[in-house]
Formats: structure tokens, C-alpha cells, sequence
């Protein structure tokens, strides 16, 4: 090959590398020759859910998060099946409360009414700024979201297999999952501090209240006032829809309360107690229990890594024109 031809090949190698490289950042002003007022129409659609219903906020953010760990920041959890093999239709994702989903629609529709807006914003992309938004609405902090996701057009029961965490996962079963995709220990500590808002149902942690060997003791690393309480409201024998809040002292505030809350054997999951109890992340829990910033200052960190796991971007995917199906 001649010195000139070389070198031709070598920069279209280079040009396609770039290219490449460049399709697959996100980039906080994505939208502003698109539709420059997304992130206001997405926020006024949230507002209103929000304020209609504070489940609102607890819903969207755990339906990001679910999204986000199966196959990436895809929008794949919103997509329906006719034969209940989709995402949402696994056990694990059975439970994500109605509201998220709602959110999602609500805010997809205020964004298309927009004319210059129609079908030009992904349903990936709405998620992430409602989550941002349902966040800062309940007392956390504000921060830039980066844009430019596709939609994912797949969406299957068995992609979500082993990919979220349990609440009677132990440390090194959540140091796995967010290694996985590239977050720190400090990153999950964060993103666990979630749970400072929103319920779950009783079966989730029964095992910790009634433990059957030894016979009708609690878990040991459960506060004991704290689980005889938790008794009271979860008895035996009793309606698997009764909802217990995570938090039991700030359940509607997004703040570091759950923090405390883990220095004092409150934490509800052992997923929760296990990240005060472990040597490896107790300092970064205190961290988080003495200062209000630090904690809204990584959350948001962790939450811009999270949201760009497995992205799709420029070719990549569509832009749905409904949420709950491909186009």
C-alpha cells in the first residue's frame, strides 16, 4: 500500500473512532436545538404528580433504578409484553408502585405538546430528569442531568435475573453488582441512601423480626425496641399489602436520616444494616449521618454514574413514541 493511501486509511480510522466515541457521551444541554425547554416541561408534569400523591417520588426513583441495572438507562422497564415476559412483569420488578410508571406518562405527554418537542425525547431521557426532579421535590438536592439516551427495544423476564439487589443481600453480594457497572463502595452507600424515602411490604424483612432458630428471636443486628415495633405492624399472620416506611422517623423528607437510622440498628433490609455493620463502609455511613451535604453531594454524583450505565445513544435504539411499547 502506498505512504498516501496509509495514511487515508489511518485518518478514516481515526474519523470513525471519534465519531464513535463521541456518539456514545451524554451531554447535559443535549436538548437545546431540539427542545430547549424539556427539562421545564418534564419538571411542571412531576410537580403536579407530586403533589397529587407523594409516592410519586419513591416510585420514579426506584423505576430508575430498576431500569438502570437490568440493561442499562434504557427505558426497557417501561416496556409492556402481551404475554408477561417483559421486565416489569419479573417478581422483582411485580412491585414497582403504578405511580412511577404514571410519572413517566405524564411527563412523555407534556413534552409532546410541545410541537417542536414531538417524539424527539426519549422516554430513557424523561425517566432520568423525573427521577432528578422527584428527588429535589422531596427535600434533596438539585443536579444536572445528562441527555442523549435512546430507547431500548428489548425487554425480557429473564434479563433481570441475579441483576438487582435483595434486601437480604449481603455485602459482598452488593459490592458485586455495583462493581459490575463500574460504581465505587462509596457510590452504593449513596445510592442506598434511597431508602430515606418510601415503604416496602412486610415479607420483605419478616425474616429479620421472626427468626426461627433460635426460636422467636429477632436479628441481632436489628435495633430490639425498633423490631418489636416492626412486630406490631407485621404480625404473623397478616395482609401482605400493608406497606411499612423505610424510614421511620423522616419518611417524606429526602435527607440523611437513613443514615442515622443505621447507627442505630434501624436500617430495615439487611442490605441496609449490613452497610454500618461492615467494616469496609461504616466510615462513609458516619460521613453521610454527620453531613447533610456530603450525602446530597455524592448521591447526586452516583446518580450521574448510574445514569450513564449502558446507554445507548446516536444509532442506537429509537425514540418511542409510546413509553410502553417499540415503535
Amino acid at each position: 500500500m502506498e505512504p498516501s493511501s496509509r495514511f487515508v486509511v489511518l485518518s478514516l480510522l481515526v474519523l470513525v473512532t471519534i465519531t464513535t466515541t463521541s456518539s456514545a457521551q451524554l451531554t447535559r444541554g443535549f436538548y437545546n436545538n431540539i427542545c430547549p425547554n424539556v427539562e421545564q416541561l418534564v419538571r411542571s408534569a412531576v410537580q403536579q404528580k407530586f403533589q397529587q400523591t407523594f409516592v410519586t417520588a419513591p416510585a420514579t426513583l426506584r423505576l430508575f433504578f430498576h431500569d438502570c441495572l437490568v440493561r442499562g438507562c434504557d427505558a426497557s422497564v417501561l416496556l409492556s409484553s402481551p404475554n408477561n415476559n417483559a421486565e416489569k412483569d419479573h417478581p422483582d420488578d411485580i412491585s414497582l408502585a403504578g405511580d412511577g410508571f404514571d410519572t413517566v406518562v405524564k411527563a412523555k405527554a407534556a413534552v409532546d405538546r410541545d410541537a417542536r418537542c414531538r417524539n424527539k425525547v426519549s422516554c430513557a431521557d424523561i425517566l432520568a430528569l423525573a427521577t432528578r426532579d422527584v428527588v429535589n421535590l422531596a427535600g434533596g438536592a438539585f443536579y444536572n442531568v445528562e441527555l442523549g439516551r435512546r430507547d431500548g427495544r428489548v425487554s425480557t423476564k429473564a434479563s433481570v435475573q441475579r441483576q438487582l439487589p435483595g434486601p437480604d443481600f449481603n455485602f459482598n453480594q452488593l459490592n458485586a453488582i455495583v462493581s459490575k457497572i463500574g460504581l465505587s463502595q462509596k457510590d452504593m452507600v449513596a445510592l442506598s441512601g434511597a431508602h430515606t424515602i418510601g415503604f416496602s411490604h412486610c415479607s420483605r424483612f419478616s425474616k429479620r423480626i421472626y427468626r426461627f432458630s433460635p426460636r422467636n428471636t429477632v436479628d441481632p443486628t436489628l435495633n430490639l425496641q425498633y423490631a418489636f415495633q416492626l412486630r406490631q405492624m407485621c404480625p404473623l399472620k397478616v395482609d401482605p399489602r400493608i406497606a411499612i416506611n423505610m424510614d421511620p422517623v423522616t419518611p417524606r423528607k429526602f435527607d440523611n436520616q437513613y443514615y442515622k437510622n443505621l447507627q442505630q440498628g434501624k436500617g430495615l433490609f439487611t442490605s441496609d444494616q449490613v452497610l454500618f455493620t461492615d467494616a469496609r463502609t461504616k466510615p462513609t455511613v458516619n460521613l453521610f449521618a454527620s453531613s447533610e451535604q456530603a450525602f446530597q453531594s455524592a448521591f447526586a454524583d452516583a446518580m450521574t454514574k448510574l445514569g450513564r450505565f449502558g446507554v445507548k445513544t446516536g444509532n442506537q435504539g429509537e425514540i418511542r413514541i409510546d413509553c410502553s411499547r417499540p415503535n
